[in-house]
């Protein structure tokens, strides 16, 4: 690939990750939503089996190439690629009528749970344009660039995706109430 093509893949993503990033910001602390309506209520199970599923599909699509079957690998690939889509216009969808969900649980969880989520938060801000840099390159075959970003966007949209589950998981159990 030339430098031509890399710059305009890296503009490219760069361009969707501030858009995101910046959208995301006003959904959480600008918009204001209306009256809540239980039609959404469905939204947070989804979003948890998102993640899950995108966890399965990164793991086997790892497993996939390691084990030379590239084709598989492919399709493990862009399946994970298309449950953190699902993930993410779930999401958007329930806080913007929705809102927040604020945690209420107290005592050893309190701690674990804002870790959890703050990491997940910042590693999610960095795995959009790494999941994507990844996808760009391998489209535009350059397999030697795509295998060297991989190894850095895997273990983070691993985390991301594993600890979206593990924030679903305490604020439905460990609310008080």
């Amino acid at each position: 690939m030339n430098r031509s093509a890399d710059s305009q893949l890296a503009l490219g993503v760069a361009v969707i990750s501030i858009a995101a990033l910046s959208g995301l910001l006003w959904l959480v602390y600008g918009h204001q939503p209306g009256e809540k309506s239980s039609q959404w209520d469905f939204l947070p199970v989804m979003n948890a089996s998102c993640n899950a599923i995108t966890t399965f599909f990164l793991v086997l699509g790892v497993w996939q190439i390691k084990n030379q079957r590239r084709l598989a690998h492919e399709a493990c690939m862009k399946s994970a690629f298309l449950s953190s889509s699902v993930f993410l216009l779930g999401y958007l969808t329930y806080h913007y009528f929705h809102g927040d969900t604020h945690f209420l649980g107290h005592g050893w969880i309190r701690p674990v749970y804002f870790t959890l989520l703050i990491s997940h938060i910042l590693l999610s801000i960095l795995a959009l344009p790494l999941v994507l840099l990844t996808f760009g390159l391998a489209w535009r075959k350059s397999f030697e660039n795509h295998k060297r970003l991989a190894k850095w966007t895997f273990p983070i949209w691993l985390y991301v995706s594993l600890t979206g589950v593990a924030v679903f998981f305490c604020l439905r159990h460990f609310q008080p109430g």
